[in-house]
C-alpha cells in the first residue's frame, strides 16, 4: 500500500528535478553561444587580385 502524500512528493520531486535539468541547459547553452562569440575569427582582409597575389606559387 502506497501513502499519497509520498507520491505527490516524489511527483513534485520529479516536475522539480526537470526544472533544474532545463534551466542548467539553457545556462550551458548560453556560456557555449558566448565562448563562440568570442572566438569568432576576424574578418579576412580584403583580397586585391587573385589568391596567387597572397600564396607563393613559385617553386
Amino acid at each position: 500500500m502506497q501513502i499519497q502524500g509520498t507520491s505527490d512528493l516524489a511527483y513534485t520531486l520529479q516536475i522539480k528535478s526537470a526544472q533544474m535539468a532545463n534551466n542548467q541547459q539553457e545556462m550551458q547553452g548560453k556560456a557555449a553561444l558566448e565562448l563562440l562569440e568570442s572566438a569568432a575569427m576576424p574578418p579576412a582582409p580584403a583580397s586585391s587580385g587573385s589568391a596567387g597575389s597572397i600564396i607563393n606559387t613559385y617553386a
